[in-house]
């Protein structure tokens, strides 16, 4: 299985603290906020990866993980998004890289407690389909925010809508997903949302649509230090007090 780090963005939400820098280069209590997804792959045993990313700082991330071997990358490549065409044309960047092979994509503003190892272990055990991380949130303003995925009366997914008004469920799609070989044929099929972006809620839906889309629950912390000021600090403060990727 290959692993997809997507670090791109303008990382508007942060500014200013984003003036100077890729908003992924930020520390997060000692290491920059890159680290702790390259970190979430690797103890999740996914060791050969491709970083996506773009803007003018891009290669600030070459000179900070080299060829990832320090890290526990076996391989790292990377990729240049040119402009900001969404999560999933950033995605698409990786075809040759993943040649074939399952992937697990990671958003690296995202941030957990626990190992991401058993739910890599059960995508690889489901026969086909896709599959995707969600987070028990009960504040329905935070959910606002989010893609929400909403259920049936057996919990089986009927869909999944970003940023909705009146959520349909407690749970939020985190920033990681994983997908079988064929994503890379759904992926020019998607047409541009209103902000001319291809959406990686249009992604996972397709595959809900499909009757194939699995999920897990986090157990633990997750935090998206992306998404506001205030989320950046409580990632940052919960990074200090505890330990992230854990076992």
């Amino acid at each position: 299985m290959k692993g997809v780090v997507l670090a791109g963005g303008t990382g508007s939400r942060l500014y200013p603290l984003t003036r100077i820098t890729n908003k992924h280069l930020l520390p997060i209590h000692d290491r920059p906020m890159i680290s702790f997804a390259i970190e979430a792959l690797v103890r999740g045993g996914v060791t050969e990866v491709m970083l996506v990313t773009g803007g003018t700082h891009a290669g600030e991330f070459l000179r900070l993980l080299g060829n990832g071997h320090e890290h526990g990358v076996d391989r790292l490549l990377y990729a240049y998004q040119e402009r900001p065409g969404g999560i999933a044309e950033a995605l698409g960047l990786a075809e040759r890289f993943v040649d074939g092979d399952r992937v697990v994509v990671m958003l690296a503003d995202n941030v957990v407690e626990r190992s991401i190892r058993p739910f890599v272990a059960n995508f690889q055990r489901q026969p086909a389909g896709a599959r995707i991380l969600l987070t028990r949130i009960e504040e329905r303003e935070h959910l606002r925010h989010l893609g929400v995925p909403e259920f049936d009366g057996d919990n089986k997914l009927l869909r999944i809508i970003e940023k909705p008004e009146d959520p349909a469920s407690s749970f939020g799609v985190t920033g990681i997903y994983f997908y079988p070989p064929d994503v890379f044929k759904v992926i020019p099929t998607l047409k541009p949302s209103g902000r001319g972006e291809l959406e990686i809620s249009d992604l996972n839906n397709y595959f809900v649509e499909l009757g194939c889309m699995h999920y897990d629950v986090l157990d633990g912390f997750w935090g998206d230090a992306g998404e506001s000021i205030d989320a950046y600090y409580a990632v940052n403060d919960f990074v200090r007090s505890h330990n992230v990727n854990r076992d």
